[in-house]
């Protein structure tokens, strides 16, 4: 159903936006380039996903609404633009959804054994959502269509996450280990060569500058549930 959401959405807001003459913005995702065999990664790389796999749902989906999103483009003269956006955390992200930042704070928050699945070497990227947000204005305001990569080029491997997670809520806090999922990259960082140069945009908080932020309200949240 993900796939469907992704490609029939994204057809029917891009008939929306012929139909009213709007600009169009894709929120598109590092997912599309897959287990990347390109690191950092840039817009100009094609990806490496299984098409078959169990994420493809959402790496194919998202691929796919960008090919619609071009397609309207060239043939029905609508105006867009796209991003490609990178893991991102912050304040009021669901408690449970799932996603490593949200899972450790969480989890170490509860007072729970942080889950890492696999050996806890593959890395993210991780950009604070005020950053994405002063980076999908800006590249709506702008004259290029894109992709662009937006993320913050910070690397971190699962395991210093976790580390960067205990030291800004407990020390203490311990990690369990647990099976790795099917597909999952090993590595994600952008290269952000072409938001710097065209869009005058890069990151400005650090994973330790806004991490604190993230805890602040999910600590509130996490009290106010028992």
């Amino acid at each position: 159903m993900m796939y469907k959401t992704n490609v029939m959405g994204t057809l029917n807001m891009l008939g929306l936006a012929k139909r009213v003459g709007a600009r169009f913005l894709l929120t598109s995702t590092s997912e599309v380039y897959g287990d990347p065999l390109e690191h950092p990664q840039k817009e100009s790389y094609w990806g490496h996903v299984n098409p078959i796999g169990v994420r493809s749902c959402y790496d194919e989906g998202k691929r796919t609404a960008e090919t619609l999103t071009m397609d309207y483009h060239r043939g029905a003269g609508v105006e867009v633009r796209i991003a490609r956006i990178f893991n991102t955390y912050g304040p009021h992200m669901c408690l449970d959804d799932g996603r490593v930042v949200s899972n450790f704070v969480a989890q170490a928050l509860r007072k729970q054994p942080m889950t890492v699945y696999g050996d806890g070497k593959q890395t993210r990227s991780f950009q604070y959502v005020s950053d994405l947000v002063d980076g999908l204005v800006t590249l709506m305001e702008s004259n290029h269509i894109g992709p662009f990569n937006l993320g913050n080029p910070g690397e971190f491997t699962m395991l210093e996450l976790a580390q960067v997670v205990k030291e800004t809520i407990d020390p203490g806090a311990s990690v369990e280990f647990k099976p790795n999922t099917a597909d999952d990259p090993h590595m994600r960082k952008p290269d952000i060569s072409k938001a710097k140069s065209l869009l005058n945009w890069e990151p400005k908080i650090s994973l330790k500058q806004g991490l604190p932020r993230m805890v602040s309200d999910f600590q509130k949240r996490i009290m106010e549930e028992k």
